[in-house]
């Protein structure tokens, strides 16, 4: 299936019309019985990833989620939106998240915002995680305030925090990375000698293999747990994951291999059983040790977020907890 289109170049009079309306009155986006201003008017002003001061609804009512991230800190916040943006490789979701968004309707794909199916959500609030188009955030502006609530860095606890600023919930978000952190330092205990290992995490499709490094979500749930990342993992990468030829799968050669796959219909015994049928996958310590794991691409090699992070702990726990 095609991804939804980031924005058309010409729009219907109609769905111009509308885009101006909600650029005069607010009031005309959001849901009949609670306006864009919410709880009488009040509002509260945060600052987000852009320096940017926003003035949002102190109590959000129609949220829309622009990223994977800010659908799974909403919905860790209590907060269920009421448009999302498809997650990487997925029609809808993240697959992870696919049971508490059901329903949920797609007004984009990562390649950006449907503006048109923006507008048709009647947000009170956007959630733009990390775009960086002016135009685009120009235009989300004339619907709602708009919150970029991922920084450079990608960190998913600073977005986190933000995305409590900005949605009224500051102390569930506190509530919660109080939460992750005594998990982690949990899970640190229970592996003992392992929690100094090294642990690689590669994405594979028809493609082939990409390396996952710095600068990404896993990478910072794995330095929380204290784990050595071998050969370029150890250093941040120039984009989300870094390919790799067959030659040099040595980059990818550790105590531990977790491979992330976005095919829904892959499970991991006979992608396991794929690899293993490759000689450069078969002369991997990981492989022969049988200390190599299929996890879930959506949570561990996408933009990630809150529950993902909580659930890679689980993962982990899974495989290197004996």
């Amino acid at each position: 299936m095609a991804p939804t289109p980031a924005l058309r170049p010409a729009r219907t009079t109609a769905a111009v019309a509308t885009l101006a309306a909600c650029a005069l009155t607010l009031t005309a986006c959001g849901s009949s019985d609670t306006p864009s201003g919410a709880e009488g008017g009040r509002t509260t002003e945060v600052t987000d990833a852009t320096g940017t001061a926003v003035s949002v609804p102190a109590v959000p009512k129609r949220v829309v989620a622009l990223s994977e991230m800010d659908l799974d800190s909403a919905l860790t916040l209590g907060v269920e939106p009421v448009g999302l943006t498809a997650g990487r490789g997925q029609k809808g979701a993240p697959a992870y998240l696919a049971g508490k968004a059901e329903g949920i309707p797609v007004v984009g794909a990562v390649t950006g915002p449907d503006i048109e199916k923006v507008v048709q959500a009647k947000p009170d609030v956007i959630l733009a995680g990390q775009l960086a188009d002016k135009q685009v955030l120009k235009q989300l502006r004339t619907i709602a305030p708009t919150v970029v609530t991922i920084g450079a860095d990608k960190s998913w606890r600073t977005s986190l925090e933000l995305t409590g600023k900005a949605l009224g919930r500051t102390n569930r978000a506190e509530t919660f990375l109080d939460g992750y952190d005594g998990k982690v330092a949990a899970l640190k205990k229970d592996l003992g000698s392992r929690a100094g290992a090294s642990v690689s995490v590669a994405r594979y499709s028809a493609k082939g293999t990409a390396v996952m490094q710095q600068g990404v979500f896993i990478g910072d749930v794995l330095n929380d747990l204290g784990f050595k990342r071998p050969g370029i993992q150890a250093q941040p990468g120039k984009g989300h994951s870094t390919p790799l030829s067959e030659e040099n799968l040595k980059e990818i050669d550790a105590d531990w291999l977790f491979i992330g796959t976005l095919d829904p219909g892959s499970s991991e015994s006979s992608l396991l059983k794929e690899l293993i049928g490759k000689p450069a996958y078969r002369q991997l310590d990981a492989v022969r040790d049988k200390h190599a794991t299929v996890i879930d691409g959506s949570k561990w090699t996408s933009l990630g977020g809150p529950q993902a992070a909580v659930s890679v702990l689980d993962d982990i726990r899974k495989a290197m907890v004996k």
